[in-house]
C-alpha cells in the first residue's frame, strides 16, 4: 500500500497493517475475501463462491484509536 495508508484518516495515529480472519467448520482459519458479483444461494455450501472472484482483503489497524480499514488487493494473498 502507499504512504496514505500509513496514517490513520480519523486520528492521524500509525496504521498497522494485518487481516481478519474468517473462521471456517473444522477450526479451519482464513483471509476474508472480497467476492465480484451478487452472492448467489449454494445447497451445499451456503453461498456459492467461484474461486476465479475472489480478491484477499487485507485490514490497516489505527494502533491511536483502534480505526479499521480494508482494501481487497490481490497482493494481501497468502503465501
Amino acid at each position: 500500500m502507499n504512504s496514505e495508508t500509513t496514517r490513520c484518516p480519523k486520528c492521524n495515529g500509525g496504521m498497522l497493517q494485518g487481516f481478519i480472519v474468517d473462521w471456517h467448520q473444522g477450526g479451519q482459519r482464513r483471509v476474508s475475501s472480497w467476492v465480484e458479483g451478487a452472492a448467489e444461494k449454494s445447497f451445499w455450501h451456503g453461498t456459492n463462491v467461484p474461486a476465479e472472484n475472489c480478491v484477499p482483503v487485507g485490514t490497516f489497524r489505527c494502533s491511536a484509536c483502534g480505526f479499521l480499514e480494508s482494501y481487497a488487493r490481490p497482493e494481501f494473498v497468502v503465501k
